[in-house]
């Protein structure tokens, strides 16, 4: 028997991309999987194809934007489920495509808006809907919360974006320090770029730098994403790893 089986796991960002490997990698270990994303319609017809596979899933819309769209989003989740252990913050944004800012783009032409939505979203978002779920996951003695980093946390000339996940580097912190009294663990997962999410001739510079000679993809998150989902995981918090093929290696 999985120890996930009697968990409920909610994924924002959940009906398409990475998202959608989490949520379908959740189910597979027989938890119930709540996919929360801005497309409900994608989001419902996720949930379908889980259930018709004999596993457990609901459709919840959030904006991970709306401070009060992650509360509903919560509330609606307290009502049908009752609770919920894992938090998974996979829901983000970025102004220009995946894998362009290896052109090296002068990120210098982000607006104030972009900026505005990149950090509300990416960094923001994490913060406040962990906090949205946090009497949800208390009541449950306790819980996991997994935000999706990148390696944009680490480098240089990314703009918004790199800005953003550094920021959401200080939030794990911050949320690990800040929900530790209710028993729950917040970590985060800093891949690098998938070949799924864009050109695959934009990152071949990456894949020069890394140890491992092949480009990732998103089943390599699924293991790390579930230790610290775990109970192997059970004295690690406030950590952000990174999945990247050895690629930022400190050599």
């Amino acid at each position: 028997m999985s120890e996930f089986e009697d968990k409920i796991a909610i994924v924002t960002g959940g009906a398409g991309g990475l998202g959608k490997t989490f949520v379908n990698a959740f189910a597979g270990e027989g938890a119930t999987v709540v996919i929360a994303d801005i497309d409900l319609e994608h989001a419902q017809e996720a949930a379908s194809s889980i259930r018709e596979a004999g596993g457990q899933a609901l459709a919840v819309h959030v904006d991970t934007a709306d401070t009060d769209s992650m509360a509903a989003m919560a509330a609606e989740v307290e009502r049908e489920l009752g609770g919920v252990d894992i938090l998974v913050n996979n829901a983000g944004w970025r102004p220009w495509p995946a894998g362009s800012h290896y052109k090296f783009t002068d990120r210098e032409l982000d607006s104030i808006d972009e900026w505005a939505t990149v950090i509300r979203v990416n960094a923001l978002g994490p913060l406040f809907c962990s906090r949205a779920v946090r009497p949800l996951m208390a009541r449950r003695g306790g819980g996991a919360v997994v935000n999706m980093s990148s390696i944009a946390a680490y480098t240089q000339d990314l703009g918004a974006y790199g800005v953003s996940k550094m920021a959401q580097r200080g939030v794990t912190a911050q949320l690990a320090t800040e929900l530790a009294p209710d028993g729950i663990r917040v970590n985060a997962l800093a891949p690098t770029s998938m070949t799924q999410r864009g050109d695959p001739e934009l990152y071949k510079p990456l894949l020069e730098r890394q140890l491992i000679k092949r480009f990732g993809t998103p089943a390599d998150l699924i293991g790390p994403l579930l230790f610290f989902c775990s109970e192997r995981s059970a004295f690690i918090t406030g950590e952000t790893l990174l999945v990247d093929g050895g690629l930022l290696s400190r050599r």
